[in-house]
């Protein structure tokens, strides 16, 4: 004899396929409480169960992404896209960097490595005037050591997933669009802006291939960023490196007009700087204040 839940089952599945197809288990949980007596479940149902049946005999599934530092769990109703699932479970999370060079067509490059970002709380972030650039010195004992690299990556398939957590920035250039990735579908994601991008990956080289792909990203932008936004956008993140000088370094390298590459020129270089870490031999860019990979 069937069972009540059995019973139930074409409306329950109603009920699903009106929801988000990206679920936490606080949505399945919410869905489960106020629907119960609709479906006349009896008590002795648990959530528990009620999530067994439901993964066994209908399109709900079970995703679950072990990072070392937090799982990220929670359901999808049937198979979907990878970078949606991600965005959909990791709360305020963006993909950025590699990622987001490949959403924008900056690299000819299929990118085997997700990044997806979460910033950290704004309890953490300073609400001062801007921070003193660090000593020479300093920067130039930093740069002389390999990056510290997030470490917080799992592989998924044939795909390494990276979870990274960065500095408070309130969104700033993070969008919503509409994105052709190479799937069946278009997807719905979150990302960084272009100009938040190339900011990201000058700062990040390591996250986005390398300097010499973010170098061919500056030119493959060269006719739709907005450098007047971008130079906005760095002031506003208050680094303590002087990263102006590697943008303006790239700026120049892409050819863009000397009017917008003055907008970097034009703003204080009193320390020399490292175009990435642990370069080796490098090259002096005398007008950037900038070392660069030797041949670059």
């Amino acid at each position: 004899m069937a069972t009540r839940i059995q019973i139930a089952k074409p409306d329950i599945v109603k009920t699903f396929e009106q929801m988000p197809r990206i679920l936490k288990a606080r949505d399945v949980a919410t869905a489960f409480n106020e629907n119960r007596d609709f479906w006349r479940l009896t008590k002795s149902t648990s959530l528990k169960s009620f999530v067994t049946f439901m993964t066994e005999k209908t399109r709900l599934k079970s995703v679950r992404f072990s990072f070392p530092q937090r799982e990220v769990s929670g359901f999808t109703w049937g198979d979907q896209p990878l970078l949606e699932v991600l965005l959909g479970l990791v709360d305020n999370s963006y993909l950025s960097h590699y990622t987001a060079i490949r959403i924008h067509g900056l690299t000819e490059q299929v990118p085997k490595t997700i990044f997806i970002n979460q910033e950290k709380s704004s309890h953490t972030a300073s609400h001062t005037e801007p921070p003193d650039l660090l000593a020479q010195p300093d920067i130039d004992l930093a740069f002389s050591k390999p990056p510290r690299a997030s470490q917080n990556e799992i592989t998924h398939g044939d795909v390494r997933i990276v979870m990274l957590r960065s500095a408070y920035q309130a969104s700033l250039g993070v969008i919503t669009g509409t994105v052709n990735y190479g799937g069946d579908r278009d997807l719905q994601l979150r990302y960084t802006s272009l100009e938040r991008t190339l900011i990201d990956v000058a700062v990040r080289p390591f996250y986005a291939g390398g300097v010499f792909e973010v170098a061919k990203a500056f030119e493959n932008a060269r006719d739709h960023v907005s450098v007047n936004t971008m130079a906005a956008m760095l002031k506003r993140m208050k680094y303590i490196y002087p990263y102006h000088q590697a943008i303006g370094y790239y700026l120049e390298r892409a050819a863009y007009k000397p009017s917008l590459i003055e907008l970097f020129k034009k703003l204080p270089m009193e320390r020399d700087f490292y175009l990435t870490h642990a370069m080796g031999k490098t090259s002096y860019i005398k007008p950037w204040r900038v070392h660069v990979t030797e041949g670059f």
